[in-house]
């Protein structure tokens, strides 16, 4: 018998001294061993398990199709093949499965896959769950490794899977419904069609322009700007009221300078800044903003950077003991690749990624771009004693030359990045847009551009669009916020669909980010801060009096349990869900209360002559976008008081801005 057959059970005294019950007597002691060791020895004799298969002759081989990938597939490939790889063992193809180092080709006693096959314990054996292999399956295996384990190249156990192609493509727009021209629509309503899909309703007057207007500047619309866009009969009304939004400069950089920080890690205090560790690139990313820089030229100018720019390529030099992936040339291959490619390269910083195919040479090819010194490979924070050479991730698209300074590397990376025969480019700004304001993006998650899109021509022909008019980000929110299918209803999921099993049928409630919340409040109220402290030079045109925004002022704690996050990490979407910190500051934090404490003194004193019913029509006409209805303007009387009561009006004000009705944009 080989002694990894064997059980190793040979049950001594002391092994059942454990089962044994309290106030037990020697002659118990005896009886329990004894039984014991006969048990042992009965399973010892068994022969399913003490004796193997005879091993077939050397002209009889194992045929893997025929005899190994079956049994495969059934007992190992859950645990262990695509994109679940439990113990770091991998068997879709050959060379994993030599990789991980369980199996040695002719040897299946040294194979410690035989080993954890054969084992009796429970927390050793595999497969974990079900009954063990059988005998025959057992020999079947031990023969296999013992003749070489051979595996022809052509057979994996990976399932195929989407590829995302990396040229850009511009595809052919169906044939129009119902008269709907807008491409966006048109590529929609054959999607609808082909999957059996009613086209949601469309929003009416006030709900759009409430949802345009905190999406595109992420403001609440004036109770004035509401009524003359409900009464207006112009059939293009909704086209002009975006281009109107869009026009809005500076309100539109503020509210767009809360996504581009968080995505860029671009923030006004915290780790780093004390040192100079880190560095602010504000002043460059607002005025980059408000002038509606090309798309293309903004990224160029963060990748091969200009002084007032190299904030975001320069990271965060941690200080104490830092881990191999922490460092700048690390955090740089991380960033770049994740913001402007939809590349989750955090796993392959440490290893060979487990979720998609980029390898720890890919993440250190694009670290070494930016290294001033020869760069060492490091895998799990061991060094491999090789060096990284500076290389982009699809060499058909042009190569860097290591040997050049590295302003000039980050230069030809910056081109790279921007080509226009880099289609993933595009693909990746264009579907982070669509999720900002439809609510889920083309790919989800937003970080992971090399899954299956729900909609590929969608995609390439937002893509294509957005390149053909010279990356301008105002164009591309144009064009999705003037198309039918942004103007409909919103609809709500049921529950959050299995991988790749999403459907599209409409846009999707959000709720507002911590900065629209409070910009709305500060607007309804009047109770804002009264100077930013970002260290921002606004444009001279704008330099009037206007509404502070949240954007522009260091991060709070109330702000914090809200969302924003501390900007340490590059951040693309927030979690959406309410937390028990956030439930507490706004049932019963401080900082709102005072908030709203202060709203209600303003109110009063803008409105010192209005009688209660007349107050509380204009709070819910400047919050919500309509007029209280008899039951609402009942309660709230009860609250404010007549005539009206300061702490009265700070409670109706509560009331209101903890509706869902206020808090989502629907």
């Amino acid at each position: 018998m080989k002694p990894h057959l064997e059980l190793r059970a040979v049950i001594g005294y002391n092994d059942v001294l454990h089962i044994l019950p309290p106030g037990d007597t020697p002659m118990l002691r005896i009886l329990t061993f004894a039984l014991a060791y006969l048990s042992a020895s009965a399973l010892l004799a068994d022969d399913s398990l003490a004796q193997p298969a005879p091993r077939p002759a050397a002209d009889n081989p194992i045929d893997f199709a025929h005899d190994i990938l079956p049994l495969l597939k059934a007992r190992c490939a859950e645990c262990h093949t695509n994109g679940t790889y439990k113990g770091a063992l991998s068997l879709e193809t050959r060379a994993a499965l030599l990789d991980s180092g369980t199996v040695e080709p002719g040897d299946s006693d040294g194979s410690h896959l035989i080993e954890r096959i054969v084992s009796s314990d429970p927390e050793e054996r595999m497969p974990p769950e079900g009954d063990p292999l059988t005998k025959q399956q057992i020999a079947l295996l031990t023969n296999w490794i013992d003749q070489g384990a051979k595996w022809p190249e052509e057979i994996s156990l990976k399932e195929p899977k989407y590829i995302a192609p990396l040229a850009p493509r511009t595809p052919e727009l169906p044939a129009t419904v119902a008269g709907r021209e807008h491409p966006i629509d048109r590529i929609v309503d054959a999607y609808f069609a082909e999957h059996k899909i009613e086209r949601p309703a469309p929003a009416d007057d006030a709900l759009f322009l409430r949802r345009a207007s905190l999406d595109l500047v992420g403001l609440l619309p004036s109770p004035e700007e509401l009524d003359a866009f409900v009464a207006d009969s112009a059939s293009d009304k909704r086209t002009a009221a975006v281009a109107r939004l869009l026009e809005q400069r500076r309100a539109y950089t503020d509210h767009w300078l809360t996504f581009w920080n968080d995505l860029l890690r671009n923030d006004y205090a915290g780790t780093g800044y004390i040192d100079g560790g880190r560095g602010q690139i504000t002043g460059w990313l607002y005025n980059s903003l408000y002038n509606n820089k090309p798309y293309d030229q903004f990224v160029q100018e963060l990748v091969a950077p200009k002084p007032e720019s190299d904030g975001f390529i320069r990271g965060i030099k941690w200080r104490g003991r830092v881990n191999s992936s922490q460092t700048p040339e690390i955090q740089f291959s991380q960033n770049i690749s994740q913001v402007f490619l939809g590349i989750n390269m955090k796993c392959a910083s440490c290893h060979d990624s487990f979720i998609d195919d980029w390898k720890l040479d890919d993440a250190y090819g694009l670290a070494a771009i930016t290294s001033d010194r020869a760069l060492e490979i490091h895998r799990c924070d061991h060094p491999t004693g090789e060096t990284a050479k500076a290389k982009f991730f699809w060499p058909e698209l042009g190569e860097i030359d290591a040997a050049a300074p590295r302003p000039k590397r980050l230069e030809q990376l910056s081109k790279l990045l921007t080509k226009q025969e880099n289609g993933r480019f595009a693909r990746t700004i264009v579907n982070r847009y669509w999720e900002r304001l439809m609510g889920r993006g083309i790919v989800h998650p937003v970080d992971m551009m090399g899954n299956e899109p729900w909609s590929e021509d969608l995609l390439d022909w937002l893509a294509a669009d957005f390149v053909a008019h010279n990356h301008d980000l105002k164009h591309l929110l144009r064009r999705i916020t003037t198309s039918e299918i942004y103007q409909a209803q919103s609809i709500l999921l049921d529950e959050e669909p299995a991988a790749g099993e999403f459907t599209f049928r409409g846009p999707l409630p959000k709720r507002m980010n911590a900065e629209q919340y409070l910009d709305s409040i500060w607007q309804l109220t009047a109770a804002g801060p009264n100077s930013p402290n970002a260290g921002v030079p606004l444009p001279a045109p704008d330099r009037q009096p206007y509404l502070l925004r949240a954007s522009l002022v260091v991060s709070d704690p109330l702000m914090r349990s809200l969302g924003r996050p501390n900007r340490e990490q590059v951040v693309t979407t927030r979690p959406a869900d309410l937390t028990t910190l956030q439930a507490l500051d706004l049932s019963n934090g401080e900082q709102l209360y005072n908030t709203l404490t202060r709203g209600a003194t303003h109110l009063i004193k803008q409105h010192p002559d209005a009688a209660a019913p007349q107050l509380i029509e204009q709070v819910f006409r400047r919050a919500l976008g309509r007029t209280p209805t008899a039951e609402e303007l009942e309660t709230a009387l009860q609250l404010v008081g007549d005539p009206v009561q300061q702490e009265g009006l700070a409670d109706l004000l509560w009331v209101i801005v903890m509706l869902p009705e206020y808090q989502l944009i629907r």
